[in-house]
């Protein structure tokens, strides 16, 4: 059974940055293909960046690219999420998932691909 905890969660102001870390245990984090996703009172969750198990393969929502960075390091079983040039849009619950995949290089996109999530943590952007 494989569990995430998402950390560094928090309170900036508009153009700030933070930066947020996914711990994933229980399982080989070279095999698991990552994601962040994030939702915001009242609105559907949303994709916002995913990752390939080799860290070779990346995808970003429109909406981040350019700003957010997702990267990874298997030897800690972590995966980032840097945000820069942060807006008050971007206030919401991110939460972390992972799955096992056989290609180590595959990005999943759709939160329906993922088995396992975490339960989240806060970024408010101030204005």
């Amino acid at each position: 059974q494989v569990q995430v905890v998402e950390s560094g969660g928090g309170l900036v102001q508009t153009g700030g940055s933070l930066r947020l870390s996914c711990a994933a245990s229980g399982g080989t984090a070279s095999r698991y293909a990552m994601g962040w996703f994030r939702q915001a009172p009242g609105k559907e969750r949303e994709f916002v960046a995913a990752i390939s198990p080799s860290g070779v393969n990346t995808y970003y929502a429109e909406t981040v690219r350019g700003r957010f960075t997702i990267s990874r390091d298997n030897a800690k079983n972590t995966v980032y999420l840097q945000m820069n040039s942060l807006r008050p849009g971007d206030t919401a619950a991110y939460c972390c998932a992972a799955r096992s995949v056989y290609n180590n290089n595959y990005v999943a996109r759709r939160p329906d691909e993922y088995v396992y999530w975490g339960q989240g943590t806060q970024v408010s952007v101030s204005s």
